[in-house]
């Protein structure tokens, strides 16, 4: 089960977006919910080190200026609110983000309006759900798709894009999961070490099979792997 979420994430990382919610359930069916956090981080670095250094020259560095700051709130926000929450309200939270995040998928989805959101709080608020998300469960994947998919932006983009915010993020992450949440130790990492060959797998899978995917179709491949991915928390 472990070797599969780390191929995941591997899959997620170079590209093949909207599976994250997958490897967070199988991490959590193990570990419980919190705990999962430590163990997943170290794994989302070093993917997103090989998504960076492969689709880097893509990046949209407005975008990154735009969303980045709130994500950095929404993880200070987690931190704090999330050291002592009880595991089963920490279940209902996850539940209630991913009931969220279908309703505004399908509502983006079913306005089919072609313009852009230009409003500084649009940035905001996906920022700050990402950011606690990403604290507290690793979910901002979708919160990120979201804010990607009513951008516009082509495959490459999307993808070099999110990479750099997430290697900046997950990477300002590590302090507080190892010295205030204590969900890293040394037998977590050992434990990483064993799976980074199937997040490796995983990653050279994922750019082959992003590589396939026409730029035109990538966007309701990114739809309904988000949805499907949600459903799948939903209904654990």
């Amino acid at each position: 089960m472990l070797m599969s979420a780390a191929f995941i994430i591997g899959l997620g990382k170079a590209g093949v977006r909207g599976l994250d919610m997958l490897s967070v359930m199988l991490m959590a069916i193990v570990f419980g919910s919190k705990s999962s956090t430590g163990v997943v981080l170290p794994l989302l670095n070093l993917a997103d080190i090989a998504a960076v250094a492969y689709y880097n020259r893509h990046a949209k560095w407005n975008h990154v200026w735009k969303i980045m700051p709130w994500m950095i709130v929404g993880i200070l926000l987690a931190v704090f609110l999330g050291k002592d929450l009880n595991e089963v309200i920490f279940r209902k939270m996850m539940v209630g983000i991913i009931l969220f995040t279908i309703v505004i998928v399908l509502g983006m989805e079913y306005r089919k309006s072609e313009k852009v959101p230009t409003h500084p709080l649009f940035a905001a608020s996906t920022g700050l759900a990402a950011g606690f998300t990403t604290m507290i469960g690793n979910l901002a994947g979708a919160f990120s798709n979201l804010y990607f998919l009513a951008m516009r932006i082509d495959k490459n983009s999307f993808i070099g894009t999110a990479s750099w915010i997430f290697l900046i993020m997950n990477l300002f992450k590590l302090p507080f999961q190892i010295f205030y949440w204590k969900n890293i130790t040394l037998e977590t990492v050992k434990l990483d070490i064993v799976l980074v060959p199937s997040l490796a797998i995983g990653f050279v899978i994922g750019v082959f099979l992003v590589g396939k995917i026409r730029d035109e179709h990538y966007r309701k491949f990114v739809i309904i792997l988000t949805l499907a991915g949600s459903a799948l928390m939903l209904f654990r």
